[in-house]
């Protein structure tokens, strides 16, 4: 009996005896709003379990031989799709023609509708493949290996004269052009360009009657490096540069981070993310340039690698315990002091009915 004593005398939790218990309304308010809290916060506890959270690693970057891939979709409402062109060039200057793309055009008309496409199988068109020009910064004019192939003809082809007139009507009926698709380029730095630098010379001047006239106002809906993986925010989506009254060339120098993404489930996504600068460069009156969209790119020799964890199960039972017990210790003090409160209200009127 005497350890069976002992051990009742260790209870935490005594009993009372049925009839010693007193329910009020006060307390049965408090017992279903704590009822209520409990539940919410029962609730919040275990999505904030369920739900995951990155942590972010870095380490040198181990990759060779593998290709950059370049989504675009971009729009150049005041330039038609006959006269604008995407090229590549790599760090040292080549060009790189020969390369898996997927690039298509969409004409729009001055409001913005699609009214015809076109899919360009290689990274340069096809008509204007031969014809290559220089780094942006060289200071050269890209035109000047166009000049000694066109010149000693003397007069354009029935083709070239078809392509003027074209871009003419299509220019006075305020056609513009949409360009998306993805350029597999080489991983080494480089940059790629939306520009009117297929036509030769003699075309673009009487087209456009002078480089200032090329108005390359674009907006940018979409540029990344990569699949998207959760949370990721590519700087230059939404990006619109609309030029009034004057022409120049944009240049957006960009710092690629190759990036590592891994879900709770262990699967791996390959993709970068990158930041950006930005500079514009207006025509001058004796500027042999044309104007372009240049996208100077180079790549951050640290990968970054992304990984979804999720929360221990006792880190989740610890909050729970202390969540609920806060919650049922604090509606039992509410109780006790309503309790309180209650009965010293109700004990003054009595008391002076008592001495009258």
């Amino acid at each position: 009996m005497g350890v069976k004593q002992a051990l009742k005398s260790l209870d935490a939790f005594p009993r009372a005896e049925e009839h010693l218990l007193q329910k009020t309304q006060s307390g049965a308010l408090v017992s279903v709003v704590g009822l209520l809290i409990m539940a919410t916060l029962f609730v919040h506890e275990l999505r904030y379990y369920l739900t995951t959270y990155t942590v972010h690693q870095m380490s040198a970057d181990l990759k060779r031989g593998e290709t950059l891939p370049i989504h675009i979709n971009m729009t150049f409402p005041a330039l038609p799709c006959d006269v604008l062109s995407v090229d590549a060039i790599d760090m040292s200057g080549n060009h790189e023609v020969d390369l898996d793309t997927n690039i298509w055009k969409l004409r729009l008309n001055s409001h913005g509708h699609i009214i015809g496409t076109e899919y360009v199988s290689d990274l340069v068109e096809k008509e204007h493949s031969h014809k290559h020009e220089p780094w942006p910064d060289d200071g050269k004019d890209h035109h000047d290996n166009k000049d000694k192939e066109v010149h000693p003809q003397g007069a354009f082809d029935q083709a070239a004269e078809d392509l003027i007139k074209r871009v003419k009507h299509a220019i006075a009926n305020g056609e513009g052009c949409r360009v998306f698709g993805v350029l597999d380029v080489q991983r080494v730095a480089g940059n790629f360009h939306i520009s009117v630098h297929g036509l030769n010379i003699f075309a673009a001047q009487m087209i456009f009657e002078g480089s200032r006239n090329v108005n390359v106002s674009h907006i940018i809906h979409d540029l990344s490096f990569g699949p998207k993986y959760p949370g990721i925010h590519n700087p230059l989506d939404g990006t619109d540069r609309i030029l009034h009254d004057t022409s120049g060339t944009f240049k957006y120098y960009i710092k690629i981070v190759p990036t590592e993404y891994r879900y709770i489930s262990k699967e791996v996504l390959p993709t970068n993310q990158f930041s950006v600068t930005e500079y514009f460069s207006p025509m001058k009156q004796f500027d042999r340039t044309w104007p372009a969209v240049y996208f100077l790119y180079d790549l951050s020799p640290i990968t970054v690698t992304i990984k979804e964890e999720r929360r221990s199960f006792l880190h989740f039972i610890t909050r729970l315990c202390a969540v609920l017990g806060g919650t049922f210790a604090l509606t039992g003090m509410l109780d006790r002091w309503m309790y309180r409160f209650v009965e010293a209200l109700t004990a003054k009127p009595h008391a002076r009915s008592v001495l009258r």
